[in-house]
């Protein structure tokens, strides 16, 4: 909590927040490394991602295809997440990160292969979507874990966290600006290939770090006890347990908004695979914008706050481009929604990580991905069926609808659970034993 002179019990004195201090989780070489490498590879997945969807669609004229397309590529979070996160707690993260990398750059090279030389077909891009899907199930969980490994101080983390938003959502405004003038101009061919030579720079920089070996002779329990361990810890502390339902909810009601924009931008804006781009970066620019606020936060105390007036403001976007058929006024939507997005998920994130007991984390991470990635599966089959009975636009609005009232319901009881929550932090030595 707070002293009663407004400073935070063991926070860093108040003060001008400098250059440095919103990058300094990159003092530590191996996060360092890390950064670089997938600065790069990120607008490679961002290119891959935005040429995906406008090869579907342009292929099926289908929003249902798209969320089937969506489906295959995030179901497998949903199964084998809680599965992933028990060994994630006992395996070497470094290797497992080193090997999900190059085989997401295998993925993304056959996909160029298929796309190249004129086999597209609905099936193959649905198998090679469930191929990589079946990667990031191991990859996300392992890599969320891997950052508190990577960072040398450990009030730092929150800082690591909002800087990997920063990285992604940076990515996303060249990402999808560079493939929409590929995909229009040579093809999405290119944008698959761009994206597998992009893995090249993150695996050599996983490569040079220098990660200190797990202690050898800990004891493990069989997986399906680990497991259960796990669930019972993630889903019987109530503050966490919160924190994955609201996520969960966000994958069903309104994470899949981004399924449609290829029809958004076709149907609604009357655009191209460049519009695509344009939306898509609309919504970079909103989220990096809120990843470099995260970026400067001192501490997790506050940051349900946050959580709350972020998923608002997140809903608002999307209500707001449901009742749009301008092209400024979409792009100022699509930025309101990528703010909100990016805060929401990067304090989920953060406020897991810095609560979660340390031989606990990759199960408690394993859960955040089955709730971030697991669910949006269904949430794309929703919305692409809604989508197809009732139109874009009321699907967008009855989904920002939605997620609001559930984010109400969220506030309400986090409410019940303050107490709890300075227990917790005073254990981990996020704030002292000062009086409010």
């Amino acid at each position: 909590m707070v002293s009663q002179n407004g400073r935070q019990g063991n926070d860093i004195s108040d003060g001008p927040i400098g250059f440095a201090y919103v990058f300094r989780a990159l003092r530590g070489r191996n996060y360092r490394l890390f950064f670089i490498g997938q600065g790069i590879s990120l607008i490679g997945t961002w290119m891959q991602q935005v040429a995906m969807s406008w090869l579907v669609y342009s292929m099926t004229n289908s929003a249902f295809l798209l969320g089937v397309v969506a489906f295959s590529s995030t179901i497998f979070s949903f199964i084998l997440a809680p599965f992933t996160g028990v060994l994630v707690d006992r395996l070497n993260r470094h290797r497992i990160v080193v090997i999900t990398q190059t085989l997401s750059m295998i993925q993304a090279l056959v996909l160029t292969a298929v796309v190249m030389t004129g086999s597209a077909a609905v099936w193959n891009l649905i198998l090679l979507s469930a191929v990589l899907g079946i990667i990031n199930a191991v990859d996300m969980p392992t890599r969320q874990s891997f950052v508190v490994e990577m960072v040398d101080k450990k009030e730092d983390l929150s800082n690591a966290i909002a800087l990997n938003s920063s990285l992604f959502n940076s990515a996303r405004l060249i990402g999808p600006s560079v493939a929409g003038i590929l995909v229009a101009t040579i093809g999405e061919g290119l944008c698959f290939l761009l994206n597998g030579l992009s893995f090249i720079a993150v695996i050599a920089c996983l490569l040079s770090m220098r990660i200190a070996p797990k202690p050898a002779g800990m004891e493990h329990p069989d997986v399906f006890k680990g497991m259960k361990e796990g669930l019972s810890y993630a889903f019987g502390f109530v503050p966490i347990r919160y924190i994955i339902l609201l996520l969960s909810f966000a994958s069903l009601v309104i994470m899949p908004y981004t399924v449609l924009l290829p029809v958004f931008a076709r149907q609604i804006l009357n655009g191209g695979a460049n519009i695509l781009g344009f939306l898509t970066t609309a919504a970079g620019v909103g989220a990096l914008i809120g990843a470099i606020y995260m970026a400067t936060r001192r501490s997790v105390v506050g940051l349900v706050k946050i959580l709350v007036i972020a998923s608002l403001i997140f809903g608002i976007g999307l209500i707001m481009l449901s009742f749009t058929a301008v092209l400024w006024l979409s792009l100022i939507a699509m930025s309101l929604a990528g703010f909100g997005m990016v805060v929401t998920m990067a304090s989920c994130n953060t406020f897991l990580q810095s609560i979660a007991d340390d031989d606990k984390r990759g199960r408690v991470m394993g859960f955040y991905v089955m709730a971030f990635m697991g669910l949006a599966p269904f949430g794309s089959l929703l919305y692409g069926g809604l989508a197809s009975a009732v139109g874009t636009p009321l699907t967008l609005m009855i989904g920002g609808g939605l997620y609001m009232a559930g984010t109400i319901l969220f506030a309400w009881k986090f409410s019940s659970v303050r107490a709890v929550m300075r227990d917790v932090y005073l254990k981990k030595g996020i704030i002292s034993q000062r009086a409010d």
